[in-house]
């Protein structure tokens, strides 16, 4: 079944672009190296792809010669992290491998510290701050939170479920991303950032190896982004469902929940607690479908918004560039222009 992965707020990209800002660095041409436009940072509901993004972080890591972006006091050298996921997959359980590769990481960080905290059956990952905790380094922070709740899933090859994630209560605007990314409820506070999960997970053996950490490394940070999502939340069943749909009438949420044989209260209940509506879902759909074929040379603008579901190009025209702030002709030709994929179709 095809599967589309959520797209990632612009947001996000303001976010981790604040080091080469400070820097004084050309932000555009960072941007167009990375295959996004520089028009979307004047939009803020736009939206790139996880590809996009993945990308920006290696022109990014190459620009700055730094794996933390110029966000820090001080740089995270190259190669830091793969040399401790390479040491990583020595260890015997999830917890000599979190406590280890925290402890490699308190002599390459200097604005915070990571530590591994058992509370009754309960695990905490909590990052204690060094400095005040300003923007960049609030983003680093929940950057490095998502980093090794990756890592440490991909270690025990299955999704550790979390209890919750705690935020700093300056970014309860990051809490819809925050859930998407996580899949967890996310509680905001004062002076703690981390996460929790019930202890029994930290007995998982790390089933990787000195084979497969090289495909991972290969692959990262895309392998970050999308491994072990929890495909079973509502959220993600709607969208596989409705995915068969998009180029046609799209099911009512009444014909979805018998699908998925729940009643629709129990469904709007479902949603509500993951911070959904079903509206948001189909127009998200879309949106992340459109930047996904844009991607796509061999299909024309006029075969992907009949494929989105819209039978008029004038439409999709309008309503892409309602959700990214530039159309989708523009945003075609940065994408592919920066992956070297020549002329597009009209």
């Amino acid at each position: 079944m095809t599967v589309t992965h959520n797209t990632i707020a612009i947001l996000q990209v303001e976010q981790i672009l604040q080091g080469v800002r400070k820097q004084g660095r050309d932000i555009s041409a960072i941007l167009l190296r990375s295959g996004i436009s520089p028009a979307l940072l004047d939009s803020p509901l736009s939206r790139v792809s996880q590809a996009q993004y993945a990308a920006l972080i290696r022109t990014l890591t190459r620009v700055t010669r730094d794996e933390l972006w110029g966000l820090c006091s001080r740089p995270v050298k190259i190669g830091t992290f793969s040399r401790n996921c390479r040491a990583l997959v020595h260890c015997r359980s999830l917890r000599e491998a979190l406590v280890q590769g925290f402890r490699y990481y308190h002599l390459a960080l200097e604005d915070f510290v990571p530590r591994l905290r058992i509370e009754g059956d309960i695990a905490h990952v909590v990052l204690q701050a060094r400095a005040e905790r300003d923007a960049r380094l609030r983003y680093v922070e929940r950057t490095f939170m998502f980093f090794a709740f990756g890592l440490a899933c991909w270690l025990v090859a299955r999704r550790i479920p979390l209890i919750d994630v705690d935020y700093c209560n300056l970014d309860k605007n990051l809490s819809s991303d925050a859930f998407r990314v996580f899949q967890a409820p996310v509680r905001y506070q004062d002076g703690q950032v981390g996460f929790r999960f019930e202890k029994r997970w930290l007995d998982l053996p790390v089933v990787q190896n000195v084979q497969s950490v090289e495909e991972f490394l290969h692959q990262a940070p895309a392998s970050l982004l999308i491994k072990y999502r929890d495909h079973a939340n509502v959220t993600e069943r709607i969208r596989r469902i409705l995915r068969r749909h998009l180029a046609g009438e799209m099911p009512s949420l009444e014909e979805v929940s018998k699908s998925i044989a729940v009643t629709p209260q129990t469904l709007r209940r479902r949603l509500q607690e993951e911070g959904q509506g079903y509206q948001a879902i189909k127009d998200d759909l879309r949106r992340d479908v459109a930047i996904e074929y844009l991607a796509r040379p061999d299909l024309t603008l006029i075969e992907i918004a009949v494929l989105v579901g819209f039978s008029e190009p004038s439409t999709f025209h309008r309503a892409f560039k309602k959700w990214t702030g530039v159309a989708p002709g523009e945003y075609r030709h940065t994408r592919l222009h920066a992956n070297g994929a020549g002329a597009t179709p009209a």
